[in-house]
């Protein structure tokens, strides 16, 4: 009797997800959310763990933490797990628009107050 189908993630047992990350149960915190851009830093090497090394390759160009956990088909708790390995080793980079630095994101004052007096005199 087939039960429907099945989810990426959710058929996963639990064994094996307690294997792929040593028993942890949580990533860094803060470190990673969903769109967090994820860009390898170098190539897998041998003897390294098939997750990882599948992250590698797959970050070649930044991909989203959504996007990885999709194509290994993990839950994204277990990705975020494997990710936070890859970053502490300096094996990936994670990019996210909110880490910017506050200058990057917004003119400075005074433009804003001259873009507002050349309005006003419209």
């Amino acid at each position: 009797m087939n039960a429907g189908p099945v989810l990426p993630g959710r058929d996963d047992d639990p064994d094996r997800l307690y294997t792929i990350t040593g028993g942890r149960s949580r990533a860094p915190e803060n470190a990673f959310d969903l769109v967090t851009l994820i860009v390898a830093e170098r190539q897998p090497t041998p003897g390294m763990q098939s997750e990882h090394a599948r992250i590698l390759r797959m970050c070649e160009a930044p991909t989203a933490v959504v996007e990885v956990a999709a194509e290994l088909a993990l839950p994204v708790s277990v990705v975020k797990i494997l990710l936070g390995d890859l970053l502490e080793s300096g094996a990936v980079t994670a990019r996210h628009p909110r880490f910017a630095p506050n200058k990057a994101r917004l003119p400075d004052l005074d433009t804003l107050k001259q873009v507002l007096h050349g309005l006003q005199r419209l």
